[in-house]
């Protein structure tokens, strides 16, 4: 295991950034205190180059050490609409909003390996920094994508870590291939004739139509290659005011999570004739609304095999045939542009993310900006 000492030096002063972003969330596109605290931090270190205002509040920096390759690595900024239950100190300043997914311990493991980097500079060609808002949302790595950030750094590759609450301290868990799920969100409308319960003659009922809808969807994934994933989840249904009046319409919605770019056009299809087949039989209208968001997140064979080596350096633990996750991430995006490598960096078990309770583990932070940094002296020999 060779944690790069000189990072492990300041671990204190990384727990620090970490904590000071945690007390001060910010939401979706609107991280911009979160931002020029990092700015700050970076005009300190020294990096050579620095843009705000991508995806409204990013912050794209260079360390630039002339030719050679060019390296995205990401962090991401953005918090959660949530109400803090963790009791540390250093807890949440902001009523309703919490760090409870880790993008704190994102962020300062992405500065400590930017420290160490304008530190030594013991590389070739340029690193760049990607500190990226709305993750949790509305996908601020698409955003950074489509305003053309890698086109304009030339960034050859792009790597990025997440906290893993599920795994041991410094333990890094990937795969090659699909690594998290396709995430889509869907409603259904159907629209009948309400009127007195006490006679349904009168009436064109939604509710027995959404409920056939909404059991006809549970069971597609049946439908499919039962050797690929599907979900189809109903979360929510929204009808009726009273015990006596037939409701003139029912919204029900939820998810879908996939894997393959061909089983997620067969679920949307396979959906809409669901949809128009009950509302035919049930003599009411229904519309689909389908609305796809995140890709699947798919790492690269030979950046995930790099990759995989840079953390066996570092660590003592890694997983390198991590079952796929059903679970949604907008780093996808960033790795449909770029070859890659997402990786899972264990913090110790604990709550899960996206928990009240949940709190990133400080002595995780130098196993992250270690491999950060010594990914880069890899790629970028200067000898």
């Amino acid at each position: 295991m060779v944690v790069v000492n000189r990072i492990a030096g300041f671990a204190e002063e990384m727990a620090g950034w970490r904590r000071h972003i945690h007390m001060h969330p910010e939401l979706c596109l609107q991280c911009h205190e979160t931002a020029a605290f990092v700015v700050e931090r970076l005009r300190e270190f020294g990096v050579d180059h620095v843009e705000t205002g991508v995806a409204e509040s990013g912050v794209v920096a260079v360390i630039d050490c002339g030719e050679g390759p060019v390296t995205g690595l990401r962090a991401d900024m953005d918090a959660l609409p949530m109400q803090e239950k963790t009791g540390a100190v250093w807890a949440s300043t902001v009523p309703g909003r919490m760090h409870a997914c880790g993008h704190d311990g994102h962020t300062a493991m992405l500065l400590g390996a930017a420290k160490y980097l304008c530190e030594t500079r013991g590389f070739r060609g340029k690193v760049v920094l990607l500190f990226q808002p709305a993750e949790e949302t509305i996908g601020g790595g698409r955003i950074m994508v489509e305003q053309g950030v890698f086109d304009r750094y030339g960034v050859e590759e792009v790597y990025a870590l997440h906290c893993d609450p599920f795994g041991a301290l410094g333990e890094f868990r990937t795969r090659p291939g699909p690594i998290m799920a396709a995430a889509d969100d869907y409603s259904v409308t159907v629209r009948g004739v309400g009127g007195h319960a006490a006679y349904p003659q009168e009436c064109r009922d939604p509710m027995p139509v959404g409920f056939a809808i909404g059991q006809a969807l549970q069971a597609l994934p049946r439908g499919c290659d039962q050797l690929e994933s599907l979900v189809v989840a109903v979360t929510h249904i929204q009808s009726g005011s009273a015990t006596n009046i037939v409701p003139d319409q029912l919204v029900l919605g939820g998810t879908v999570r996939s894997f393959r770019a061909d089983i997620r056009d067969w679920a949307e299809r396979r959906m809409g004739e669901i949809v128009a087949g009950c509302a035919m039989a049930g003599g009411v209208e229904a519309v689909l609304d389908y609305q796809r968001n995140y890709p699947a997140t798919v790492n690269h064979e030979a950046q995930t095999r790099f990759a995989v080596e840079v953390a066996r350096e570092v660590s003592g633990r890694v997983m390198d045939d991590l079952p796929p996750e059903m679970g949604a991430e907008d780093f996808s995006y960033m790795l449909e542009a770029r070859p890659g490598c997402f990786l899972f960096l264990g913090q110790g078990l604990g709550p899960s993310v996206h928990h009240p309770a949940f709190d990133f583990n400080d002595e995780a932070a130098v196993y992250g900006a270690s491999f950060f940094a010594r990914l880069i002296e890899r790629r970028h020999r200067s000898g």
